[in-house]
């Protein structure tokens, strides 16, 4: 019976909204572009965010890199003909001291950078030489397209091979097969044994590990045959330094132990280096930030957002106030004949929630369509979330209730000999 009388009324009210079409429409406006602009902002923030959060994530919750850096006191003109050795950077050592200290290191990947030029006939393109172990394939876990990752023998044999980027072995090796291939690479000849995908740029304010020119050779055989000594020569001038390794990627048994590890490690750095020629970038602490700013900036989006589901609450409050004082004569009669007040006010809450819910579905519509709109013409990502459908629909039946609420009340309160007495 109760279920009966809710579905009458229901009826009802869509009846009397019905009965002014235009004056309903407009009134749902405010709702609609509300709603609209709720989920949009929040698909475009979560879109903004979701690739930083993801690149930062393919670096490694649990891992600390650690780099090579040239103190500022080392930093020289270049008036001089001939400048002196620069000596600085991570030791090799140190990759020793960390493995051994801290129980909680799984394992560590010391990695050597040098710049070559990789020929193949008559191609010829400028490499990024990482002289790494077997374990780099571990920790920057990236998709393998052909062939075979380095492997411990390769390191052991200190074998001419390498893994060239998707990026390299298509410029390189595009009119060639691609595995087995021997190709020069600085001085020395090389078989491609493998191609991997790399996933360069920045990821959040951290450089990541692999770049698109990257060829991966074993670190005994760099370091046998280039040695540690790099030898830069420009016009009238010549540069040289020593370092021994330019990156260390340190992984954690648990991402708790992290923090902590991240701690000891700097303080060994500090012992062990009279200058500052390292730097320590923790992934798990920039997810973090990043994940706060997340929050933050969907909150601020939200709230802009919010403003106009405000404004069209207000609309909807003056609308209602104006059809109580239209109807003034009807609910006279409704309370003449045994209407109880609540029944007037189920009556105006029913038509305000109808109105604020039809115009929420309306929003949630055009939301979904303006992010769909922005990835297809400016080709931003952007990521439409269940949650923030589900919310913006709530804050509209929420705002009719609220904005609805007293206009209702007024109504019943009305007294039915005044208000039989209106014209």
């Amino acid at each position: 019976m109760r279920q009966l009388r809710m579905a009458r009324n229901i009826a009802l009210g869509i009846k009397n909204l019905l009965l002014h079409k235009l004056r309903s429409v407009l009134t749902m406006l405010g709702v609609v572009f509300g709603v609209g602009s709720v989920v949009a902002m929040l698909s475009v923030g979560e879109g903004a965010s979701k690739e930083a959060l993801e690149r930062i994530r393919l670096l490694g919750s649990n891992n600390i890199i650690i780099s090579s850096m040239k103190p500022v006191e080392e930093e020289t003109g270049s008036g001089g003909r001939m400048l002196r050795m620069s000596v600085y950077g991570l030791l090799y050592e140190d990759e020793t001291r960390i493995r051994e200290t801290f129980p909680a290191v799984s394992s560590t990947v010391p990695v050597k950078l040098l710049r070559k030029e990789g020929r193949l006939y008559d191609q010829t393109m400028e490499l990024r030489m990482v002289a790494t172990t077997a374990d780099w394939f571990d920790l920057v876990q990236r998709p393998l397209i052909a062939g075979r990752k380095l492997t411990a023998r390769d390191v052991k044999d200190r074998a001419n091979v390498v893994v060239l980027t998707e990026h390299g072995a298509r410029r390189l090796l595009a009119t060639q097969s691609s595995i087995g291939q021997v190709f020069k690479l600085g001085p020395d000849y090389f078989e491609v044994v493998g191609i991997v995908k790399n996933e360069s740029g920045p990821a959040g304010g951290v450089q990541t590990p692999d770049q698109e020119v990257d060829a991966y050779v074993p670190l005994t055989l760099a370091r046998e045959r280039f040695g540690d000594i790099s030898i830069r020569r420009t016009t009238g001038s010549q540069e040289s330094e020593r370092v021994e390794l330019h990156q260390m990627i340190v992984q954690l048994k648990s991402t708790d132990d992290v923090e902590r590890v991240a701690s000891g490690i700097e303080a060994m750095l500090k012992r062990f280096h009279k200058k500052v020629d390292y730097k320590m970038s923790i992934p798990l602490a920039l997810l973090r930030e990043a994940e706060a700013t997340k929050r933050r900036f969907n909150i601020v989006l939200g709230s802009i957002a919010g403003i106009s589901l405000l404004v069209g609450g207000i609309g909807i409050m003056n609308i209602m106030l104006a059809s109580v004082t239209e109807r003034t004569r009807e609910i006279g009669i409704r309370r003449a004949i045994g209407a109880k007040r609540r029944q007037i006010v189920g009556q105006f809450l029913i038509e305000t929630v109808v109105l604020s819910t039809v115009g929420g579905l309306i929003g949630v519509c055009i939301g979904v369509s303006i992010p769909w709109l922005i990835t297809y013409f400016a080709k931003m990502p952007t990521v439409v979330r269940l949650y923030s459908l589900v919310l913006s629909v709530g804050i509209s039946m929420g705002v009719g209730i609220v904005f609805g609420l007293y206009p209702a009340i007024r109504a019943a309160n009305l007294d039915p000999i005044v208000a039989l007495r209106h014209e």
